[in-house]
């Protein structure tokens, strides 16, 4: 990488970079989305759980950023050095799929939150023709701002996350000021058609590690920050900042209105929560909020997608083909994003044709980096044991443990769909192994990771063949 354009991101722009990466979309949506499938009781049992793993996470991203500091490639960079180069390389890959696929996410729901306003009603839901016309114009305006600059983007991306944060906030104050424990009580454990207690935790996990993904970003652009000592805090501070957030919009919200008729509200629903308190001005406070943030979350999104992919292509080790390790004069990996920015749009097109909605989407896009966050913690675990290091070993443990919990919670649909997806890299994979004139796998696990792969896909393909609905 060129010596221009490293080691100059500090402490606040890495946190602004963290939290603009979670504050996306999710947050707007959560209180509809917790309340659908679970009592209050329920929901703080599942956030205590997910403030809990997620913590964990947060310590294994700091660990690892700390104990392999001159690995600039971030979280693909610890599980190659854990797992070798295929596993290391699936993590990357996985990673860039579900940055591109939230990505898309977030214009779908960015298009459905312009069609909530009268004017703007022919958007509607985010996958008409209109809105997905718009889309791919305002997505190839954002890839045009970030090919000539990637620090030019960065400045961007702070502001934005700044502004996001004040309608959030407000409705914060707002809602705690009239917030009655009263509401918040009723139905506390839900009721009968949602099922058991670990029925209702485990149907809202999924939601609450989508609006957590990005925790990791600080340790993707660690090849660019001043010093390592910035990736770490900035990655702590981060959780700690959208945490709070989180946990108030969610859980303040079931205070204001019913969980019944919270599930059951359109979203965004933040917008109809405050409408509950202030009025009409609050809803369109949110929608305009709303708006704002999914905005930045896609600059930030795309960003990250497009730096796995070079951090993946770059190097001697290249496990992706060498072109996609290349920067432009501006710093930023262009290669890398024209192909990022062309499957979006093919993917914006499907999900008008198929009429493919927001939740589909961030299920399948949490189910691709579940398991590069699993290698991570299981990585962290390995060196533990090796080093017989007993605090290592409980947040690798946990970690692990969280990780797979996670992808029980994710459910098998999406992870075998995760599979099919998870196979197309291959073709990558031997291309820059052919490239660096190596054979196809260095190691016996390789080979059966890649089998079991493969196999899974076949599955999936075959489930969704006999019982396409």
């Amino acid at each position: 990488m060129n010596t221009s354009v490293r080691k100059k991101l500090g402490i606040l722009p890495l946190t602004l970079l963290v939290v603009g990466s979670i504050v996306g979309s999710g947050i707007f949506s959560l209180p509809q989305n917790m309340a659908e499938s679970s009592g209050s009781g329920a929901i703080l049992i599942a956030w205590i759980i997910t403030l809990f793993g997620m913590l964990m996470l947060t310590r294994i991203f700091q660990y690892l950023s700390i104990r392999f500091y001159k690995i600039n490639d971030g979280l693909y960079g610890y599980v190659r050095e854990g797992f070798g180069d295929y596993i290391g390389f699936n993590a990357a890959w996985g990673y860039w799929i579900s940055a591109w696929m939230s990505c898309t996410s977030y214009l779908v729901i960015l298009f459905s939150a312009l069609g909530s306003f009268d004017c703007l009603s022919f958007f509607g839901h985010g996958t008409t023709l209109p809105a997905v016309i718009t889309a791919i114009i305002f997505l190839w305006i954002v890839h045009y701002f970030v090919l000539k600059g990637i620090y030019r983007a960065f400045l961007l991306n702070c502001l934005v996350t700044l502004a996001k944060i004040v309608p959030i906030g407000l409705f914060i104050v707002c809602v705690s000021l009239a917030f009655k424990i009263s509401t918040f009580k009723i139905d506390f454990w839900g009721t009968p058609q949602l099922g058991s207690i670990i029925e209702q935790v485990k149907n809202t996990m999924l939601y609450t590690v989508w609006v957590y993904l990005g925790i990791e970003s600080a340790t993707v652009y660690a090849a660019r920050a001043k010093n390592i000592i910035s990736i770490s805090r900035a990655t702590f501070f981060g959780f700690a900042i959208t945490s709070l957030l989180l946990v108030c919009v969610s859980v303040l919200s079931l205070g204001i209105v019913p969980q019944l008729e919270l599930a059951q509200m359109k979203n965004p629903s933040m917008a109809l929560v405050i409408e509950h308190v202030v009025g009409s001005w609050g809803a369109t406070l949110i929608n305009i909020g709303l708006i704002v943030s999914v905005s930045g979350g896609l600059l930030s999104w795309l960003m990250l997608a497009a730096e796995m992919l070079f951090l993946a292509g770059q190097g001697t080790q290249h496990t992706v083909p060498s072109c996609f390790g290349k920067l432009n004069k501006a710093g930023t990996p262009s290669n890398a994003l024209w192909l990022t920015t062309c499957l979006i749009t093919v993917l914006i097109i499907l999900a008008h044709y198929y009429q493919s909605g927001y939740n589909t989407l961030i299920q399948l896009s949490t189910s691709m980096v579940l398991i590069p966050y699993l290698l991570a913690a299981l990585f962290v675990f390995k060196l533990a044991v090796q080093q017989g290091k007993a605090y290592l070993i409980m947040i690798g443990a946990l970690g692990s443990l969280y990780g797979i919990w996670l992808i029980y919670a994710g459910g098998t649909v999406y992870l075998l769909l995760s599979m099919i997806l998870y196979s197309m890299g291959l073709c990558f994979y031997l291309y820059a192994r052919k490239e660096r004139s190596l054979p196809a796998f260095s190691y016996l696990h390789d080979k059966v990771y890649a089998i079991a792969i493969i196999l899974l896909a076949i599955i999936a393909i075959l489930h969704f063949y006999i019982t396409p609905n």
